[in-house]
């Protein structure tokens, strides 16, 4: 199975871990789920870094900055049909590829579902800039 390369806006399937998670001290997320990369970080010595958000079926309550993925960029990613949200004030940073890297489908052999769009990326990372000027982000760093 070969490894995508870790482009910003790239969807994969990920075991994202929340930070009331790693609060009770867990290490592993409870289930893979699409995450975005909305950062790469080439570090020296050849250890790439990426940060990604997750998504989830969840609907964000008021103190949760989200934003609705347009059913339409859903079906382009081959995701269901359930209302998801990318969740802008968590994020999970890791050395690529990790050990919490998931296939999207084992007869495939693919690590990722696409690309978001890149107007709806660029909405992604500017509203993720705001929630952490806020002091409103958190980063599970693994």
């Amino acid at each position: 199975m070969a490894l995508p390369d870790p482009v910003p806006g790239l969807v994969i399937a990920y075991e994202f871990l929340w930070q009331r998670e790693h609060e009770r001290k867990r290490t592993e997320g409870a289930k893979a789920r699409p995450c975005v990369i909305v950062v790469r970080i080439e570090r020296e010595n050849d250890r790439l870094k990426v940060a990604v958000s997750p998504i989830t079926h969840a609907p964000p309550d008021a103190q949760t900055p989200a934003i609705e993925i347009p059913a339409r960029v859903k079906k382009h990613l081959g995701l269901d049909s359930e209302r998801s949200w990318i969740v802008l004030n968590e994020l999970n940073e890791f050395t690529w590829p990790g050990l919490d890297l998931r296939p999207v489908s084992r007869s495939t052999g693919r690590f990722d579902y696409g690309h978001l769009p890149p107007n709806l990326f660029l909405r992604v990372v500017n509203a993720i800039r705001d929630a952490w000027r806020r002091g409103d982000g958190k980063t599970v760093r693994r």
